[in-house]
């Protein structure tokens, strides 16, 4: 599945209600779903860890339906196959932290 059919298929089965919601109340979800994914990876459960990592990127597509970002789009934009800071592949850059 590419990612804007998973877009196209978030907004067919939730967007009628994600509309009422809004973008700041769909935000606390995705949040709060990120942070059920790094509960799952501080206690290394493979299981929960795929769960969450589903429902974070669902939430993810729903804020971007929200907010009439082009997920796909977005991420060739910003990654055309090169870092997008020092344009190699791999990735050269010095790591800040």
């Amino acid at each position: 599945m590419e990612i804007r059919e998973f877009q196209e298929m978030i907004r067919e089965i939730y967007f009628h209600k994600d509309s009422k919601r809004g973008v700041d109340k769909t935000f606390l979800w995705f949040v709060e779903e990120v942070g059920e994914l790094s509960e799952a990876i501080r206690k290394k459960d493979r299981e929960a860890m795929e769960e969450e990592f589903a429902d974070v990127l669902a939430w993810l597509a729903s804020l971007a339906n929200l907010l009439g970002v082009d997920l796909e789009e977005a991420a060739k934009k910003k990654y055309p196959g090169v870092c997008p800071y020092c344009g190699k592949k791999p990735c050269e850059c010095e790591e800040k932290f």
